[in-house]
């Protein structure tokens, strides 16, 4: 008998045999890649790895060490794959030589002492490990070596590759399916001849046994391995998973028809045909669940194919076909018209119209010129473009929208969790019914009923609509939502939102347009024409220096009232910036303060008592007044209003009307929120917050015991999205605050707010629904199974049928957004808003 690899247990062949001494006793390796691993292994203090490893389960010799892998060091390489390019950085690598739990055990201790890593954690599922580091202590080329040091293969996470390997396993599964089928029918031939008579002559009943025995062990050891593995992986986590109870009914009926074989002598029936027949079924029904899964959560594939794969490159103006890949911040490319965007960047050339329903989930088209960014993936209409490339692939909205729509479909919600903790008592259970109904049968009629009886049991039980009742539920709705606009992060949000029961919304820029115009400007009395003008200028050249919407509003008024450009604006210095207060600059030798009445009393400005009232009247308007002094003296007062969007009206009402409470969050002054509130139809109003406080008001209402859902787009409103049981941005709003947020709405409509709650409520009404079919399935099939009512080959059809309508019942979510729907609850709103304005006034 030919030795074994004492590392990977392949066998070794003649003349490649190596000896080493591992702790003092001489091992025999089949190369000297295995002896090496194996030393890195005891010399870290990880044997027990060997112990881990299933029994029988052989490993992959480690891979060839990769002479170029200096190269994924380089940043150019890295942007790739990295979101942040800082110190602390995060990437998600793939390796195919994770084979089970010991790898997963092996990889997270081994790197969890490696300095400079901060995180590691791997997925067993789709093979891959989730990686965070310091990349100022460890280099990524160092990481992937430790792990070729131990092993396994590793390369940065690509979603092309991934989905080459979910469909290599799905053809897997297709192969195993089609072996067992073709067993399944020679098997049916001998089973047919033991029926019709064959069964009675015993030297032919024994010869169609034994070929039986042959088809089974094969079909078996090939077609069955994917339960065993299954089985193998959860007893080794000492959990009890579904497969167990599926490789435990196939070994039993397995085990029983051999020893019927083995021993003739004893009349009895083989079961071999039914074993083939189920593990046929059973692999029918997971090869069904694998398509309709994959069809169900594509969404994110389906976003991510629309983004091209290469690009016109423009080098010296010549035009050059690349891979997107290849392309690099500061590059030019050309897109034609009908071509869609391959990056992020800035058009420096041409005009046209762009589709971007992608992003936005509206098909109304967008003008685009000299100076507009467009977004990867969106259709370039009628205009050719030469664009500057700014991000590529992962790095690009669109990229980063994929990231979050798979991060929201791999989060469990705490529904989820629940049916997780009750998965291996429900399996415990399971296998105490089969026990029993075999100790039953055994006694009140023979050994074959109690068998067959105890491996339908454990079949029909198989909890797998139990465990597929909420994850598809929510990575379904998450991947349909993305695709209207409304992009949900955290699958938990899609349980919590219908629960809220206080939303507050910031003002400028969510409630309104947050394209604040130039209303008007009240001088001091002394400031002359030529004075006034100096003082417009004055303050769109420091204003320019600010990003705060504010002020860009103040500059584009200016330079179009004053008929100025950007370029003749003033040279600035010492500029500074007070958050919720305002700005000063030094033009010309003259210090100008600009902002708020409270600063500038702060800063001892006097304040004329004319210019106050001024202010007052203003802000009975909804008018928000920007005070502006020279040298200490105030040279008057402009200001500013807004528009409120178009469906802010209708959504407070909706709320409302659901009986939410709704409240007005602003730092403005509390008589401009006051106005603003009732121009909305009447709303609590907490006014003239500083940006640090939102944080400590949201606080403050949840310490009373409130849900609160915080609804912002700026970056003051990034630590209070963060607080809020559920925070919600605005796609047009700041970086900060859509990856402080849990939904972020890319369509940039607020009535997706109310959508977002109402497909809350669909989600967990159909996860209440999947796990109460799955619960009524066992209730009603248990009973019959354990009476001796259903075969093994009935419940092997039942079985799978249960999961593909949990399947069925979650991809229904997909016609949430359809045109149907839409019109029904726009019709329900329309009779609460109906029903409650003919309510009698109380008396």
């Amino acid at each position: 008998m030919p030795q074994t690899c004492f590392h990977c247990g392949q066998a070794i062949p003649e003349g490649d045999l190596i000896l080493k001494p591992i702790e003092g006793e001489e091992r025999s390796f089949c190369c000297h890649g295995c002896a090496s691993v194996c030393e890195v292994i005891y010399e870290s203090g990880m044997q027990s790895f060997y112990q881990r490893t299933p029994e029988g389960e052989l490993l992959s010799p480690p891979p060839a060490p990769n002479k170029d892998i200096e190269f994924y060091d380089y940043d150019e390489v890295q942007e790739q794959y990295v979101n942040e390019l800082g110190d602390r950085r995060e990437i998600t690598l793939m390796s195919e030589t994770i084979h089970c739990a010991a790898c997963v055990w092996l990889i997270e201790h081994t790197l969890a002492k490696t300095d400079g890593i901060l995180m590691a954690r791997v997925n067993f599922t789709n093979k891959q490990i989730k990686l965070r580091w310091d990349n100022s202590k460890v280099k990524l080329s160092d990481i992937i070596k430790t792990l070729n040091s131990i092993g396994y293969d590793a390369t940065p996470y690509d979603a092309s590759v991934s989905e080459a390997a979910t469909k290599k396993a799905n053809r897997d599964l297709l192969y195993r399916l089609g072996f067992a089928g073709f067993a399944m029918m020679n098997a049916m031939w001998f089973s047919v001849a033991l029926y019709t008579g064959a069964n009675e002559d015993p030297e032919y009943r024994n010869y169609f046994h034994w070929i039986q025995l042959v088809i089974a062990t094969i079909t078996l050891a090939y077609s069955g391995k994917p339960f065993f593995q299954g089985a193998m992986t959860s007893l080794k986590g000492r959990t009890v998973g579904m497969d167990v109870s599926i490789s435990l009914g196939m070994l039993t009926t397995y085990l029983y028809s051999v020893w019927v074989t083995l021993h003739p002598e004893n009349v009895g029936d083989v079961y071999f045909d039914t074993l083939i027949d189920f593990m046929f079924l059973l692999l029918i029904g997971r090869y069904l669940e694998a398509i309709s899964k994959n069809k169900a959560v594509d969404a994110s594939r389906r976003l991510m194919e629309l983004q091209p794969k290469v690009a016109r490159s423009l080098e010296d103006g010549e035009e050059k076909i690349v891979p997107v890949r290849a392309l690099i911040k500061g590059m030019q490319i050309l897109v034609k018209p009908g071509e869609q965007f391959p990056v992020d960047g800035q058009v420096i050339k041409g005009e046209g119209l762009v589709n971007e329903s992608m992003l936005s989930g509206e098909s109304r088209e967008v003008r685009k010129q000299t100076g507009s960014k467009v977004a990867a993936g969106t259709l370039n209409v009628d205009g050719s473009m030469m664009v500057e490339v700014e991000s590529i692939l992962q790095n690009t909205q669109l990229g980063r929208i994929v990231h979050m729509v798979e991060e929201a479909q791999g989060s469990k919600a705490p529904i989820q969790c629940t049916a997780d903790k009750i998965m291996p008592w429900f399996v415990t259970v399971t296998l105490s019914l089969a026990a029993f109904s075999f100790v039953f049968w055994l006694f009140n009629a023979d050994i074959e009923f109690a068998i067959m009886t105890a491996t339908a049991v454990l079949i029909i039980t198989c909890p797998c609509a139990f465990g597929l009742a909420t994850p598809m539920a929510i990575a379904v709705a998450s991947g349909v939502s993305a695709r209207h606009g409304i992009l949900v992060k955290n699958g938990t949000v899609l349980e919590t939102l219908r629960d809220m029961d206080h939303f507050v919304f910031d003002k400028t820029g969510t409630l309104t347009k947050g394209k604040m115009q130039l209303a008007g400007f009240e001088a001091e009395n002394l400031l002359s024409p030529a004075g006034k003008k100096a003082t417009f200028k004055a303050v769109a050249s420091i204003e320019n220096r600010s990003e705060h919407s504010l002020a860009q509003a103040l500059v584009d008024s200016i330079c179009q009232q004053e008929d100025l450009r950007v370029s003749q604006l003033q040279e600035v210095e010492h500029f500074k910036a007070f958050p919720g207060k305002g700005v000063t600059g030094t033009v010309e030798g003259e210090k100008w303060h600009i902002g708020t009445a409270r600063w500038f009393e702060e800063e001892d400005i006097e304040l004329s008592f004319d210019l106050r009232e001024h202010t007052l009247q203003r802000a009975q308007k909804a008018q928000t007044a920007v005070w502006v002094a020279k040298n200490a003296k105030v040279q008057g007062v402009l200001y500013l209003e807004d528009e409120l969007r178009e469906d802010a009206v209708e959504l407070i009402a909706r709320l409302k009307a659901q009986g939410k409470q709704v409240t007005l969050l602003s730092g403005d002054l509390q008589v401009v929120a006051q106005q603003v509130a009732e121009k909305l139809g009447g709303m609590n109003v907490i006014a003239e917050v500083l940006p640090e406080d939102k944080n400590t008001t949201i606080q403050g209402l949840q310490s009373d015991g409130e849900k609160v859902v915080m609804i912002g787009d700026g970056i003051n409103d990034a630590p209070a999205l963060v607080r809020a049981d559920v925070g919600i941005a605005l796609g047009s709003g700041t970086d900060v605050s859509m990856e402080s947020a849990d939904i972020v709405l890319m369509n940039n409509q607020l009535l997706s707010v109310d959508t977002a709650i109402a497909l809350s409520n669909r989600t967990l009404r159909t996860v209440k629904q999947n796990i109460a079919s799955s619960i009524a399935y066992n209730i009603i099939m248990v009973p019959l199974a354990m009476s001796g009512a259903l075969t093994p080959l009935i419940a092997a059809i039942t079985m799978p049928l249960s999961s593909l309508v949990v399947i069925g019942n979650a991809a229904r979510i997909r016609s949430f957004f359809s045109k149907k729907s839409m019109r029904n609850r726009q019709a329900v709103h329309q009779v609460s808003e109906s029903a409650r304005s003919s309510k009698a006034p109380l008396v």
